[in-house]
């Protein structure tokens, strides 16, 4: 495989970890993929949830608790190191500077538009860059929107995008009648995506990796899609059932026992589209029941907690513990394909095993198709039409 470059940190396996949250993907995860030399990322949703008393300062709970996640992280490993943070956050700024303050080596954003930065996150673009800044877009025209904005307002722009389809996991960037629509494939965005960063490149004289995400299950889907331009892939499904992430056993058997018929679509109480494994609690919430709701903090600026039926957060975060009776699992269309838990190792092993078929059955493909046939098959084949 290509390593993948964001300015200069260079991965030598071209995959970034997807960040899942609430308490799905922290430093064991994270740590785990870096060692095996792909990119490991910290969701930062919700993550003050893991600290006791947390509803008596929230927003103190989450800086603190990344900052942890953070600094466990370092520790486990000397890869390359990122947080997740969700532009919905009501606390997105300080998710922000804590994680430059805490030199983490990239900040992948979506959930909305990254736009708007904290001067920490400018400043550091544009003295040494210690922390690349990454946004995630479902489309060529919102990632030409961002880097537009970026560059008329601050002079410098992102280091990378993430163009994230519809067949991923958790909330989704997408209305619901455009998540089956063709014409949002991912394989339709990447080209052009890719097309809309090269003016950018050559304004700023640099490099801007396409990472590709949202249903890339096998090392044939990343190969194919980085045949379409894309420098790398983000991959988060297949990496939930393995020893090393940090949800309960519990929620990576839910991936285990799923069938492709328990992917469902769910309306958030947040206001977005997500894709979860249908189980008794989100039967009930479609039957209209309502889980009474005391919010301490409001922790998505999209949330109307007074009509919400029920409190995301926290029905995240009792799944994450395996309190699957008060809560859900978020997950991509390919959930079901999981097996068996195993380690990150063995993910990472057989991805790159099924990218090499998959490269050398194309490259077979293609010489059949271009190798020069005996006069005689030509001419039969030309009767019928075939060449």
């Amino acid at each position: 495989m290509k390593t993948l470059h964001i300015g200069d940190l260079e991965a030598r396996v071209p995959i970034i970890q997807g960040g899942m949250g609430v308490a799905v993907s922290l430093s064991g995860l994270a740590s785990a993929v870096a060692n095996e030399g792909g990119i490991g990322i910290i969701s930062s949703a919700g993550i003050g949830m893991l600290m006791p008393n947390y509803s008596k300062d929230f927003k103190g709970a989450n800086q603190l608790a990344l900052r942890q996640e953070i600094q466990k992280a370092r520790k486990k490993t000397n890869g390359i190191i990122g947080v997740n943070i969700m532009v919905a956050l009501s606390d997105y700024t300080e998710h922000l500077k804590v994680a430059v303050e805490e030199e983490a080596d990239l900040i992948i954003s979506g959930a909305g538009l990254p736009l708007k930065m904290p001067d920490i996150v400018i400043e550091d673009k544009t003295g040494d860059n210690k922390t690349k800044f990454i946004p995630i877009a479902s489309s060529a025209r919102g990632a030409k929107l961002i880097f537009n904005y970026w560059s008329d307002h601050y002079g410098v722009i992102p280091d990378g995008i993430v163009v994230e389809g519809p067949l991923a996991g958790g909330h989704l960037g997408f209305k619901k009648i455009q998540i089956n629509d063709k014409g949002f494939a991912l394989e339709k965005l990447v080209p052009e995506v890719v097309a809309v960063m090269k003016p950018f490149e050559q304004r700023f004289g640099k490099n801007i990796p396409v990472i590709a995400g949202g249903g890339i299950y096998t090392g044939a889907d990343m190969y194919k899609i980085m045949v379409l331009g894309a420098s790398g892939v983000q991959i988060a499904t297949r990496l939930v059932p393995t020893f090393e992430c940090d949800a309960s056993a519990e929620f990576k058997e839910t991936y285990v026992n799923s069938k492709e018929e328990d992917l469902m679509l769910i309306e958030s109480p947040v206001g977005l589209p997500g894709r979860a494994i249908r189980n008794k609690f989100l039967e009930d919430v479609a039957a209209g029941k309502k889980t009474p709701i005391k919010c301490p903090w409001k922790c998505i600026k999209t949330c109307d907690y007074k009509k919400a039926p029920y409190c995301i957060s926290l029905a995240l975060i009792n799944a994450s513990k395996g309190n699957l009776k008060h809560g859900f699992v978020f997950a991509g269309s390919n959930a079901y394909r999981t097996k068996k838990i195993q380690s990150v190792k063995a993910v990472f092993n057989a991805i790159a095993g099924e990218y090499q078929k998959a490269m050398k059955e194309i490259t077979v493909r293609r010489h059949n198709i271009t190798r020069p046939r005996p006069a005689p098959i030509r001419q039969h084949l030309k009767e019928y039409a075939w060449v």
